[in-house]
C-alpha cells in the first residue's frame, strides 16, 4: 500500500531567518520533490510511467511522502527492468496511470514543483495530463540540475548527476532508480544547495531561479566589446591581448549575446574568468543559424580555445573495423581507408569503442588475433577458442565458407539489421538480472546501448555522405526562404533569397558557388561527424524541403535507429554509481 510519513523538523535554515527578504521566502514555501520510473525515455514515443515517488517539504520538515508503482500495460524491456530493478510482475496489481496521475497532482496541490532533470519527469506528467483531458495545474518548477550546474564546481564533483550530487551533500538516501528512493536524495540535494546559496543572499524563490555567477565590476566595464557586432547570426570569438582566440561561440543575435557575458545572464563561472582575460570580439556574420553553427565548429577544431570544452579535437576519434582479408576480424582503428572494409564509428573516445567492440565479439564468434592468416592456416587455438568464443580458423576448425557465414551476419549488423546483437546481449541480460547479478547485467546493458547508438549514428552519417549534393531550404521567421547546399555531409554552401528575387536563379548561381566537395572512404563525411549531425538535424527539422537530392538518401528500414527510444531513457536517468546496491519493496496503492 501507499504511504504517507511525517518527519521530525530539521534546523537546515534557521541561520537564514534573521534576513530582510524580498518575494517569497524559502522557508514558507510548500515543495513537492517528485521523482519517476518509465519504460523509455519519451512519453510522445509510447513509453509509459512505472513508478512514481514524491516527497512533500516546507521549511526543511518533511510534510508526507507519495509512492506508487503504475501499471503500464505493456512489457517493460529487460533494458529497463536492470536498470530499475522494476518487473512485469511488480506492477502487474499496480494502478494504471488514470488513476496514480490524479492521486499525485492532488498530493501535489499548491507546491513548487521540483525535480532532478525536471523536463524529463514533468515532460512525463505533463502528457499523460493532457492524454486525459486534465488542465495542468500552474505549477512553478524548480529543476535541481539545472540548479546545481549554477552552483558546483567541478573540483567538488565531476558531473550534476543526481548520484554524484547526493555525495556531495552527504544524502541520506543513495539514489537506486526507485522513484520515492530518489526523490529522497533530490531533497536533500536541494536542501543543501539552498543552505549554499543562503550564504550568497539568495532566500526567495525568485532569487534562487535567478540565480548565476556574481559578475564583476571589471566585467561590466567590457560591455562596449559587444557595441560594434551586429543584430544578425554568426560566430563570435573572445580574444586576449595577443589576439589569440580564448573562446568560439554562435547566436542568432551577435550582439545581444555577447552583452550576456557582461551581465548576470551569463551563469558559467569559467566565463568569468574567460570574460577577464578578454580584450576583443570579433564577430562572423553568417548568411543562417545553421552556418553558424558549422563555422563555429570549424573554427573550434582550428584555434582549440582553452575556454571551449566540446569540439576542440574532432581528429581524436576512433572506429571499429571489419576488415576485408581472407580471415575478416574487428579491430580498433584512428582512420578510415578507401580499402573496401566495412567501418563503425567514429567514437570520441577508446573506451567507448571497446565497448561496442565487446558487444559485438559476444555475439559473433570472428577471431580475435591480430594479423593476417593464411587462406590454409595452421596454428593452434588460443583460450578463446577453448571457452566457445571464438571459431578458430587458426587451427582448421572451421572451413572458409562456415566463417565467412558468420561475417556475412555480422556485416549486415553493422550495416542494416543490429537484431541479433540487441536479442542476444537482452537475452543474457534478463539472465543475469533473474540470477540478480546486476552489475554484470549493467555491463552488458553499457556494451549494448553504445553498440545500438554507434550503429544508429554510422548509417545516419553513411546515409548522407553517400549523395554528392543535396539542396534544401526551409522559410524562416521573417518569411524568407533560407537555403543549403550539402556535398558528402559538409555544408558547402548558404544563403537566403531576398524578397523579391527569382528563387531558381538564385539557388542556381548558389549551387555554382557552393565549395567544391570530394567524397571521403567509409562512413567518414567530408566534415567532421559532428558537423554532419547539426545538417542532419536541420535537414530533419519541421518545415524543411528538398530542392534536389543528387544520389540515393536512405537508411535501412530496420536500422539501429529504431531501438533507441529504449537505450535514451537510461540517458535521461539519473545514473547512480551504484545502481543496484538497494531494491525497495514496492507499495502498490498512493495514499496522501
Amino acid at each position: 500500500m501507499g504511504t504517507t510519513t511525517m518527519r521530525s523538523a530539521t534546523s537546515r535554515w534557521e541561520a537564514q531567518r534573521t534576513f530582510d527578504e524580498l518575494g517569497r521566502p524559502l522557508r514558507d514555501l510548500t515543495f513537492c520533490v517528485v521523482d519517476l520510473e518509465t519504460t523509455g525515455g519519451s512519453a510522445a514515443a509510447g513509453s509509459m510511467i512505472t513508478e512514481i515517488g514524491a516527497v512533500k517539504v516546507r521549511g526543511g520538515e518533511v510534510l508526507g511522502e507519495f509512492q506508487t508503482l503504475v501499471n503500464p500495460h505493456t512489457e517493460i524491456p529487460a533494458f529497463i527492468a536492470v536498470l530499475t530493478g522494476i518487473s512485469n510482475s511488480m506492477v502487474h496489481d499496480a494502478p494504471a496511470i488514470e488513476s496514480a496521475l490524479p492521486a499525485f497532482l492532488e498530493f501535489a496541490e499548491g507546491c513548487v514543483l521540483v525535480a532532478h532533470n525536471a523536463p524529463f519527469d514533468v515532460g512525463f506528467l505533463q502528457h499523460f495530463a493532457a492524454q486525459q483531458g486534465r488542465t495542468w495545474p500552474r505549477f512553478e518548477v524548480l529543476d535541481t540540475a539545472k540548479l546545481a550546474r549554477r552552483v558546483i564546481t567541478r573540483d567538488e564533483s565531476p558531473n550534476c548527476k543526481l548520484s554524484s550530487l547526493a555525495k556531495v551533500f552527504g544524502s541520506g538516501t543513495t539514489p537506486n532508480h526507485r522513484a520515492l528512493s530518489d526523490a529522497r536524495a533530490t531533497v536533500d540535494v536541494l536542501h543543501g544547495l539552498m543552505e549554499r546559496l543562503g550564504g550568497l543572499g539568495v532566500h526567495t524563490l525568485e532569487g534562487l531561479q535567478t540565480f548565476s555567477a556574481r559578475v564583476s565590476t571589471a566585467q561590466r566595464r567590457k560591455r562596449h566589446l559587444a557595441e560594434g557586432l551586429p543584430h544578425a547570426p554568426g560566430v563570435y570569438l573572445f580574444r586576449d591581448e595577443r589576439s589569440r582566440v580564448l573562446y568560439v561561440g554562435t547566436s542568432r543575435d551577435l550582439r545581444t549575446r555577447v552583452r550576456t557575458y557582461f551581465t548576470a545572464s551569463e551563469t558559467r563561472s569559467r566565463m568569468g574568468e574567460m570574460v577577464g582575460l578578454a580584450e576583443s570580439v570579433t564577430g562572423i556574420e553568417c548568411a543562417t543559424p545553421l552556418e553558424a553553427e558549422v563555422r563555429e565548429l570549424r573554427l573550434i577544431a582550428e584555434h582549440k580555445p582553452r575556454y571551449n570544452r566540446r569540439s576542440r579535437f574532432p581528429e581524436k576519434v576512433h572506429f571499429v573495423k571489419l576488415t576485408r582479408e581472407a580471415w575478416p576480424r574487428l579491430s580498433l582503428v584512428r582512420r578510415v581507408l578507401d580499402d573496401d572494409a566495412d567501418y563503425l564509428g567514429p567514437f570520441s573516445s577508446r573506451k567507448t569503442a571497446e565497448k561496442c567492440l565487446a558487444a559485438l565479439h559476444e555475439t559473433f564468434p570472428v577471431r580475435q588475433c591480430s594479423g593476417r592468416l593464411p587462406a590454409v592456416p595452421s596454428g593452434s587455438p588460443c583460450a578463446l577458442a577453448e571457452m566457445g568464443r571464438c571459431l578458430s580458423p587458426c587451427d582448421g576448425t572451421v572451413d572458409a565458407t562456415a566463417y565467412a557465414a558468420v561475417v556475412r551476419e555480422l556485416r549486415d549488423t553493422l550495416l542494416r539489421r543490429p537484431d541479433q546483437v540487441v536479442e542476444a546481449i537482452n537475452a543474457r541480460m534478463q539472465a543475469l538480472a533473474e540470477l540478480e547479478r546486476f552489475e554484470e547485467a549493467g555491463l552488458h546493458r553499457d556494451r549494448l546501448s553504445t553498440f545500438v547508438r554507434a550503429a544508429a549514428r554510422t548509417q545516419r552519417l553513411s546515409a548522407l555522405t553517400r549523395c554528392p549534393e543535396v539542396v534544401a531550404a526551409r522559410r524562416e521567421d521573417d518569411g524568407r526562404w533560407a537555403v543549403h547546399v550539402v556535398r558528402h555531409g559538409r555544408l558547402a554552401g548558404a544563403g537566403v533569397i531576398p524578397r523579391g528575387a527569382d528563387a531558381h536563379q538564385f539557388v542556381r548561381e548558389l549551387r555554382a558557388s557552393a565549395e567544391t566537395v570530394q567524397g571521403a572512404p567509409g562512413p567518414v563525411p567530408a566534415a567532421t561527424a559532428e558537423e554532419t549531425e547539426r545538417i542532419l538535424r536541420w535537414l530533419e527539422s519541421p518545415g524543411v524541403r528538398l530542392v534536389d537530392v543528387e544520389g540515393d538518401w536512405v537508411c535501412p528500414v530496420a536500422g539501429a535507429a529504431r531501438h533507441l527510444a529504449v537505450y535514451d531513457a537510461v540517458t535521461q536517468s539519473r545514473l547512480s554509481l551504484t545502481p543496484f546496491d538497494e531494491q525497495p519493496s514496492p507499495v502498490h496503492r498512493p495514499v496522501r
